[in-house]
């Protein structure tokens, strides 16, 4: 059965390091592709700032070039708040999926809504971010054990680089140069995003 990586997020607006973090997954964990899937209405964080349609489009920019990287838009396309257990539930189970995700997120796993469940059904590889150890909260630690499942580490060099960062930059008018990909940069330019 395939492996493949699933890496979502706001992409508020994408930047280098989840580019990078794609591709490490994608070379590291030997998988067939990675899947970007940018969220509709995510639950836990505050308002978007680029519709649904533009940070898809940022996206398919980003990407472009890099094989084994895909934008699947099936949570825009569901629209309403996104819960990655709905996103799963539809997805082919013709393959085992590998859910990414930075050690930031790994610490408020269980906050999400089914996590038990997410964790049963997919693998968990785990990247380091800055300032953030890597270790699971103690229930998650548990249920994997209970599953005979356990983390997987994701070597990746911490890129110390953040999507409201990169927004910050642009509203003080200040260079992005390094942390957006040419094309997701002229793009954000010409729709005067995040201004």
């Amino acid at each position: 059965m395939k492996r493949i990586g699933l890496l979502g997020g706001s992409f508020d607006p994408v930047h280098v390091a989840h580019i990078a973090l794609a591709q490490n997954a994608l070379q590291t964990l030997g998988l067939a592709e990675v899947q970007l899937i940018p969220a509709a209405n995510p639950w836990q964080r505050a308002a978007l700032h680029a519709t649904a349609g533009q940070r898809r489009d940022m996206l398919q920019l980003a990407i472009a070039g890099h094989a084994g990287l895909t934008v699947n838009p099936i949570e825009i396309e569901r629209g309403g708040p996104t819960y990655t257990m709905d996103t799963l539930r539809a997805l082919p189970q013709d393959a085992r999926y590998v859910w990414l995700l930075g050690a930031d997120q790994l610490a408020n796993f269980c906050t999400w809504r089914e996590w038990q469940d997410i964790a049963s059904l997919v693998d968990l590889a785990v990247a380091t971010r800055p300032g953030t150890a890597l270790s699971a909260p103690p229930a998650l630690a548990e249920h994997l054990r209970s599953q005979g499942r356990e983390l997987q580490e994701l070597p990746f060099a911490p890129m110390p680089v953040s999507a409201s960062q990169v927004r910050q930059r642009l509203a003080q008018g200040e260079s992005t140069e390094g942390l957006l990909a040419a094309p997701v940069a002229a793009y954000i330019a010409a729709h005067h995003l995040y201004r």
